[in-house]
């Protein structure tokens, strides 16, 4: 039936190739960082895979750097079906699902393999379920990032090094608890000052992941890379469910595929960027230490326990269950 009509169309003298670009799957994927990252490298894999795939199938268009708005504008878009697809931080676990959300506290989680451990335990799942129905998104899975680790103007190795070291921090509650009750004096700077704030000695540290010491050139104003490891905070590819559900089978199948192979590639590229930004920052000057991570985090254990009981049913078990 389809080739009769094309060829009635070439007959009457009428164009065809809208007909075969009406069966072409666009797809907006954003981000709010940069190109040249390991967030445009992933959205680069991801539509070459696609591509290898099924020529001529899907237009990827990549919306990075927040063009369509930050992290909730573009939550609301997906629940919306007005966008398709994002690599999104951390704040559609706390929009919709925040009495779930242990990633967030600081020290509870050492490695990426705890993190994805608790993705696929009955509260990740849980709140993957919150976010599917509140939020109409569909989840895939989680694009690692740099670790968040310290930086200050002394050497850091314990938390009694940490008494009255005035810490520049997010005004993120749940992180303010952590680090005052580790010992630190907690300065929220807002985060285009924190070059200043160390110059002026406003601040004697603050904490991130290695991209910001090395972007801002921190070096110029600071000592010290203290590893600490204390936030494993992921990218998470997300769908609009609204549009998910309108694909074909074999198109949903193809762009989970593509999914899983970008957001390897972007975790890979991640990794060598982060080894690329601790040997710039030492070859710049700055002193690298090791500390005793374990001592930070029985130091901000009673915030954590505190923090974690006020949640749902069995998030803390899920949480410390596997490293205690």
């Amino acid at each position: 039936m389809r080739k009769t009509l094309i060829a009635t169309l070439a007959s009457l003298g009428l164009a065809v190739a809208p007909l075969a670009l009406a069966s072409t799957i666009e797809i907006q994927v954003n981000n709010t960082m940069s190109e040249g990252g390991s967030e445009s490298a992933a959205v680069e894999r991801f539509a070459e895979y696609l591509e290898e795939q099924a020529p001529g199938r899907f237009n990827v268009r990549p919306f990075l750097a927040g063009s369509l708005g930050g992290e909730n504008a573009v939550l609301e878009l997906l629940n919306l079906g007005q966008t398709q697809l994002s690599i999104t931080g951390g704040n559609w676990r706390q929009q919709y699902a925040p009495e779930y959300d242990a990633i967030t506290v600081p020290f509870v989680f050492a490695t990426w393999d705890e993190v994805d451990a608790f993705m696929e335990s009955p509260s990740g799942q849980t709140l993957v379920e919150i976010a599917e129905e509140k939020g109409g998104i569909k989840y895939f899975g989680t694009q690692h990032r740099g670790p968040r680790h310290m930086t200050a103007n002394k050497a850091i190795h314990s938390p009694e090094d940490l008494q009255g070291f005035r810490m520049r921090l997010p005004s993120l509650p749940v992180w303010l608890q952590v680090w005052e009750e580790i010992g630190a004096t907690v300065v929220n700077v807002p985060a285009p000052e924190i070059y200043l704030a160390m110059q002026t000695r406003q601040v004697d540290g603050h904490e991130n992941s290695l991209s910001s010491p090395y972007t801002r050139r921190l070096w110029e104003v600071q000592d010290h890379i203290i590893l600490t490891s204390h936030v494993q905070f992921p990218w998470n590819w997300v769908a609009s469910k609204r549009w998910w559900d309108r694909l074909e089978a074999d198109d949903q199948a193809l762009i989970a595929e593509a999914i899983e192979v970008a957001r390897l590639h972007g975790t890979e590229v991640e990794r060598e960027l982060d080894e690329y930004y601790l040997e710039q920052l030492e070859a710049n000057g700055m002193t690298i230490i090791e500390p005793d991570v374990e001592a930070f985090r029985e130091a901000a254990m009673p915030a954590i326990e505190r923090i974690l009981a006020e949640m749902a049913d069995g998030v803390m078990d899920d949480a410390l269950g596997g490293n205690d």
